[in-house]
């Protein structure tokens, strides 16, 4: 695996380090020891899937509250998402802060979302699905977002967003007093 700090420090886009011959390729997309060795989180104890039947389908911006924060590995196994984070973290550098990078099925990157920070994408495909590798249990009533069009970030999606929950779409603007 080829470990890459993203601009926000703690969040890495990883890619898995592919050996190819004449059948194609082989190689990890997942080694506890390899994240332990970057000093990650590689306590997993949930995979999630979801699956998006149409491009423009936005998802997000969710974060757990605490005490029941989760890291996140996320990666587009069919289709493309143009995937995003934004670090929650008051004590960082780069608090409020997002980032973004196309995860596709046929770039085979990964994104690391530490804990405290909101994760979300957009699908550029129809029929795209998605896969999370989580550290913590689903909670119920646990669950926290920000508005995916907060002008508080003005994250830059790539594309008109044509399916949205209502949940999503009317998260209140930012407001710092409700993080932990």
């Amino acid at each position: 695996m080829i470990f890459t700090e993203t601009k926000l420090p703690g969040a890495y886009v990883i890619e898995i380090k592919q050996l190819t011959d004449d059948r194609g390729f082989f190689g990890r997309s997942w080694c506890k020891h390899e994240m332990e060795e970057h000093g990650l989180n590689g306590n997993v104890v949930q995979s999630n899937t979801s699956l998006s039947k149409l491009k423009g389908t936005l998802r997000g911006m969710h974060y757990q509250k605490h005490p029941y924060e989760e890291t996140k590995l996320i990666r587009c196994t069919k289709g493309a998402i143009y995937d995003v984070i934004i670090d929650l973290r008051k004590d960082s550098p780069t608090y409020l802060q997002w980032f973004g990078i196309e995860l596709t099925e046929d770039n085979y990157k990964m994104l690391y979302v530490p804990e405290k920070f909101a994760h979300g994408f957009i699908t550029l495909k129809d029929n795209t699905e998605v896969t999370y590798l989580v550290t913590e249990f689903y909670t119920p009533g646990s669950e926290a977002g920000l508005r995916y069009n907060d002008p508080r970030f003005n994250i830059q999606w790539p594309g008109e967003i044509t399916v949205i929950t209502d949940k999503d779409k009317n998260h209140p603007d930012f407001d710092e007093s409700l993080l932990p």
